[in-house]
């Protein structure tokens, strides 16, 4: 996994997400959802995992590269649940800086635990957010700070060379978790 480097750009499967003009889910009309309400009932990546002798498998065993293979498949394909799209929703999470500049930060990912993306493999797409915040309303998190955002949920799936991010928020709030 690359270094993590500010200002990487995001390319969107779809078109890029932009900061909509006003923001329309206060903070206070959110929803708060957890992780585990992001993956679908039928993802179940420890079917891979059980077809495997896990104690037994060394680093060296050609059957951990195929599990290594197969289970980056499964992360890079990570299903969403569509129903999510629209929703005003307050999450918690670590930040990972993607559009900054001296000033504020506008787009960060939002990850479920700390060193997701740099220092170990990133997350399933499915437990990655790309939040983007309007210019101007940004914030100044740094890179694994904790906070909690609020705003509408978007289905719109993100890629660049950190991780993917099956889920966008364009927030309306981002504040420290306290």
């Amino acid at each position: 996994m690359p270094e993590l480097e500010i200002g990487t750009p995001i390319t969107a499967v779809t078109a890029p997400p932009t900061a909509p003009e006003e923001n329309t889910a206060p903070a206070e009309g959110s929803k708060e959802i957890e992780w585990d309400d992001l993956i679908p009932a039928d993802y179940r990546p420890d079917k891979i995992m059980a077809k495997y002798d896990l104690e037994n498998l060394a680093d060296d065993d050609p059957r951990a590269d195929e599990l290594q293979k197969e289970l980056q498949a499964l992360w890079d394909q990570a299903p969403v649940r569509p129903e999510m799209d629209g929703r005003a929703v307050k999450i918690p999470g670590f930040v990972v800086p993607v559009e900054t500049d001296a000033e504020e930060t506008t787009g960060f990912l939002l990850v479920p635990y700390y060193g997701a993306c740099i220092h170990v493999p990133p997350p399933p797409a499915n437990q990655t957010i790309y939040v983007v915040t309007e210019k101007g309303k940004g914030t100044k998190p740094k890179t694994f700070d904790v906070v909690w955002v609020a705003g509408d949920m978007s289905v719109q799936r993100i890629e660049n060379d950190i991780a993917e991010a099956g889920y966008t928020i364009y927030a309306s709030e981002v504040k420290p978790y306290e």
